[in-house]
């Protein structure tokens, strides 16, 4: 991996909400967000502080994470109590698509894509801890994340990958013939082939510096964006390796301690190879826990699930 460079802050606009956990542009530079409180904001004129301004879309009545634009200017939005939702950006009207997976309740859904045939894929981080507690499942290294598929007619969800840990951020390859899932708590990302010989596998794809959590595709020929949400804990690998037992025990406390989130932040951007194209850092930041990253124009725009806005930085040059 190439030696990373600097990420370059240049303005932080506040939302007057908490926890923009992922941002996503639309064809006209806005950037959408989904917050604590179960708002979709929409957020205009972030290049310049001064103009910045933030629009209500919807409320979902739950807690909206990863979000997915359609072509259509609807919003596919993983809703961590509700399910898989879809919002119209004109009217804020929400529509339930899936609720339940297998007879369970469909909570923590976490990142979402659709594809070009329609059907959309979604990953759930968890279902042995909700989000309040969602560092529990990454202490107890729970592996109970799942990839699911939507078919275009509807109907019931399919579970096609079980066994993640902390499946998150999800992007389509630029042919459609293959997913990128972020297992945080793994500290990779994995492909997951839709066509082909090896059709319905999975296999790793890039090995990372720390946590990923949401991805975003610049494009359909840009690289994938990572948002990398904390770096490699080494003491946490080795607590990995012990018996259920003791993982559950620390995960028992460590939902109940104070959590901090580390000071260095850094995002990533890999190609449909799995190489790094960017990879830049800031030690000492005070924006911290990046867990979403987009270009709009000249800037990149970062959410975090703890900050009360979001941060806007200067875009690196083209490799």
């Amino acid at each position: 991996m190439d030696r990373p460079t600097a990420l370059v802050p240049l303005h932080y606009v506040s939302l007057g909400a908490h926890g923009p956990e992922d941002v996503v542009p639309d064809p006209q530079g806005r950037v959408l967000t989904g917050v604590a409180d179960g708002r979709i904001l929409r957020v205009h004129h972030l290049g310049d502080p001064l103009a910045a301004r933030v629009e209500v879309l919807a409320e979902t009545g739950g807690r909206p994470l990863g979000l997915e634009l359609l072509p259509d200017g609807d919003l596919l939005v993983c809703d961590a109590e509700r399910g898989l939702l879809r919002v119209s950006t004109g009217d804020g009207t929400v529509r339930v698509l899936a609720d339940s997976v297998a007879g369970e309740p469909l909570r923590f859904c976490s990142n979402a894509v659709a594809l070009a045939d329609g059907s959309v894929y979604a990953t759930v981080s968890s279902r042995r801890h909700p989000l309040d507690r969602w560092i529990g499942d990454i202490v107890e290294h729970t592996g109970t994340g799942r990839l699911l598929r939507f078919a275009p007619e509807g109907g019931e969800p399919e579970v096609l990958l079980e066994g993640l840990q902390f499946a998150n951020g999800l992007a389509a390859s630029a042919d459609g013939s293959f997913l990128v899932i972020a297992e945080t708590g793994r500290c990779r990302l994995i492909r997951y082939r839709l066509t082909g010989p090896g059709a319905g596998r999975a296999d790793p794809f890039a090995d990372l510096p720390g946590m990923p959590d949401n991805l975003w595709r610049e494009g359909p020929d840009g690289p994938i964006w990572v948002a990398l949400a904390g770096p490699r804990v080494p003491p946490l690998h080795l607590l990995h390796r012990t018996p259920p037992a003791v993982r559950r025990a620390a995960a028992r406390a460590a939902v109940h301690a104070p959590y901090r989130p580390s000071g260095t932040v850094g995002v990533l951007a890999v190609d449909d190879q799995g190489r790094t194209v960017h990879h830049l850092t800031r030690r000492k930041s005070g924006f911290r826990m990046v867990t979403s990253v987009c270009v709009t124009g000249d800037h990149l725009v970062l959410g975090s699930l703890r900050e009360p806005g979001v941060a806007v930085c200067a875009r690196p040059a083209a490799r």
